[in-house]
């Protein structure tokens, strides 16, 4: 494709440049409106400066892959609600041997869940809790907070749903769901492995660290910390609930002095230990005939009155105790009704991957998946779909119609015409110099930008178009791990852990750095080799 005229090339580059900026720096001094305003304001700017028209920039929003993310990211709401990921949260700990093996856990645990569940979601419910172990075992956190971020990373690139890049190539390429993980799962598994490996090199001393004995008495609580953690997957917030023992006797105070049963049967309980008290009177006896007379009287009235009011308090306890059993029960019917709810949340997820498996329209049954397990809750949906980050649906708008104007000025194409004859993937040389090209444009320009602007170039020129969107998702996805910037699975590791409550880390820029580079390098060299 030839490039457009200069105004066009220039004004497409304007909107394209502030697009890009706003994307990778949201919160820029002179314009902080952040990235899904951003994305808006480039789209605009390419309908306004007339690189597209209206109706171009309407056909470039691609669908398909706006319900696969909405359908992913209401699936993961309710997969939260079901302790999905608080079960997952707990195998990090579940007889642990050590500060090394614990890493390796992070390591395959992320990898394993950023596959099936996105790896934007796993960083977001995993980091709190990956912080949390290592306060437990007095250990650094930031070998553990790389190992969820770089893990998660390289084990999304084994799915179509697993980050946003690979969405977009699923559904552009149309390799079904069991090709896509048939064709980068061994580059994933190993990569996994290589990861983990060099994590284990690098802090091999900072892993080896002996706890102290006053660190053992954190463990103690570590179940109860666990369960009282709740997340909001979607929008990636999270809040941390009071200690569960405080919290229990509160819950036992109220419930006891809120409860009428409860207080009419306390009260029973008092009259009947008065009763049970001797009086004075007759305890010393009185000989005098008319004392005599009058207890002779107030023993009439006794018999006569105290059966009745035995019979009224014991039908008064009776009914306390019916109220108190039926209680029960619906306690029990509640229980019973949760875990059938989790059920059908669990066999709902393993339908929606058999039919991803056999190749169905992934965005279909993603949405058809969600509403099942909408229509399951019997509930107003209404809180669970507001937890969908539809501002991230918004920013992928804007960023189809920027592209897609940014391809109608002709740039990427005249590059790409001068980069051709040196990255075809025909031959390892071509591939390596793609793979260079890709990692740098992935961290400069972002990797769901740069999947849109060489997807199509890429694969048009291969032999096997197939293998070359393969290649693309493998290194555009672990690119993300070059540096702290280059994925956002990779900023919600570091802004969750800044945020966390007494547990606050901050991952540096120059940390990640150090270990980003080699294992970017490392993993993405050895998962070209083994892709099919």
């Amino acid at each position: 494709m030839a490039l457009a005229s200069s105004v066009k090339v220039v004004l497409g580059s304007i909107a394209f440049a502030i697009f890009w900026v706003l994307a990778v720096f949201p919160a820029v001094p002179f314009v902080p409106v952040g990235r899904t305003a951003g994305s808006l304001l480039g789209g605009m700017l390419m309908v306004i400066f007339q690189v597209i028209t209206a109706n171009q920039a309407y056909a470039a929003i691609d669908l398909q892959i706006l319900g696969l993310l909405f359908g992913t990211m209401v699936f993961s709401v309710y997969l939260e609600r079901a302790d999905m990921f608080k079960y997952l949260g707990k195998l990090l700990s579940w007889k642990s041997r050590g500060a090394k093996d614990l890493i390796c856990r992070v390591c395959l645990i992320s990898a394993i869940s950023s596959a099936c569940f996105t790896n934007d979601t796993t960083c977001v419910v995993l980091t709190e809790f990956v912080l949390k172990i290592a306060k437990q075992h007095n250990l650094p956190p930031h070998p553990f907070l790389l190992a969820l971020a770089s893990s998660a990373n390289i084990g999304s690139a084994a799915t179509p749903i697993g980050n946003p890049q690979n969405l977009v190539i699923a559904v552009r390429s149309k390799i079904s769901f069991g090709n896509f993980l048939t064709g980068i799962l061994p580059s994933m598994i190993v990569g996994v492995i290589v990861n983990a490996l060099l994590l284990l090199c690098m802090y091999w001393k900072l892993l080896s660290i002996e706890k102290n004995e006053e660190d053992v008495a954190v463990e103690v609580n570590a179940e109860e910390e666990m369960n009282s953690h709740r997340f909001s997957p979607a929008t990636m917030t999270y809040f941390t609930s009071f200690n569960s023992q405080e919290w229990n006797s509160r819950l036992e105070v109220t419930a006891v002095q809120s409860s009428p049963g409860m207080s009419v049967l306390m009260g029973h309980v008092e009259n009947l230990r008065n009763r049970s008290i001797p009086s004075e009177n007759e305890i010393r006896g009185v000989p005098s005939a008319s004392k005599e007379a009058a207890n002779d009287v107030s023993s009439q009235v006794k018999e006569e009155t105290i059966p009745s009011k035995r019979v009224a308090s014991l039908d008064r306890l009776g009914d306390v105790l019916s109220v108190l059993s039926s209680e029960g029960k619906d306690d029990s019917t509640a229980r019973w009704k949760k875990i059938l709810w989790k059920s059908c949340v669990y066999l709902v997820t393993t339908g929606m991957l058999i039919a991803l498996l056999l190749g169905l329209n992934m965005s279909w049954t993603a949405i058809t998946a969600a509403l099942a397990l909408v229509v399951l809750d019997f509930k107003d949906a209404r809180p669970s779909l507001e937890k969908v980050s539809y501002s991230l649906l918004v920013f992928f708008c804007g960023m189809f119609i920027t592209v897609e104007g940014f391809n109608k000025t002709g740039i990427p194409s005249t590059l790409w015409d001068f980069m051709e004859p040196y990255s075809k993937i025909d031959h390892v040389i071509g591939i390596a110099n793609l793979a260079v090209v890709v990692l740098l444009m992935s961290n400069l320009a972002s990797n769901v930008p740069t999947v849109l602007l060489l997807g199509a170039r890429v694969a048009e020129l291969a032999a096997d178009e197939k293998k070359a969107w393969l290649i693309l998702a493998w290194v555009s996805t672990v690119a993300g791990n070059l540096s702290l910037l280059g994925s956002a699975a990779n900023m919600i590791v570091c802004e969750q852990a800044r945020r966390a409550p007494q547990l606050g880390y901050t991952l540096s820029f120059w940390s990640h750095l150090k270990f980003g580079v080699p294992s970017t390098l490392i993993v993405t060299a050895i998962g070209l080799a083994l892709i099919r």
